[in-house]
């Protein structure tokens, strides 16, 4: 059974998680990573969540305001050895729920062409693609998406 805890982003287990993310997009996104992580500072995110599969921390991922009516997804990760068992679509639904009752109409995010299987996660929970927002705009690494909620 998934357990998702809703913490922010001191939480040991969220820094974890976090640590290999960016190991793994280091990998992925070669030269530009340096780019994509003066995003992703998680020192000041008050909305994490933590999903937790037989008591072990396996997924992560996060929420920041990004206009007056939309969340930020952000961070999102699951460990190699629990893909595929749904975990990272509960995580992303408790980042929405929690959204919601924050009183945010949508959800937004960014992740990058050579990462099929994030796109595959956000196109499967109804996630539609968006131009580029913000400093992704031009970025042709990077595609953005938007749900409402």
């Amino acid at each position: 059974m998934i357990k998702l805890l809703r913490t922010d982003s001191g939480h040991p287990d969220f820094i974890h998680l976090v640590g290999l993310l960016d190991a793994e997009l280091a990998v992925i996104d070669g030269e530009e990573h340096a780019f994509y992580h003066q995003f992703n500072k998680v020192d000041a995110i008050k909305y994490a969540l933590v999903a937790y599969l037989d008591g072990q921390a396996v997924a992560c991922g996060a929420l920041k305001a990004f206009d007056a009516q939309s969340m930020e997804v952000k961070r999102m990760y699951t460990l190699l050895a629990a893909r595929g068992r749904g975990v990272a679509s509960s995580v992303l639904t408790g980042l929405e729920d929690w959204a919601r009752e924050l009183g945010f109409e949508k959800c937004v995010l960014e992740t990058g062409i050579r990462q099929p299987d994030a796109i595959r996660l956000y196109t499967k929970n109804g996630y539609a693609v968006i131009p580029n927002y913000g400093q992704y705009a031009g970025v042709e690494n990077s595609v953005c998406f938007e749900k409402r909620i």
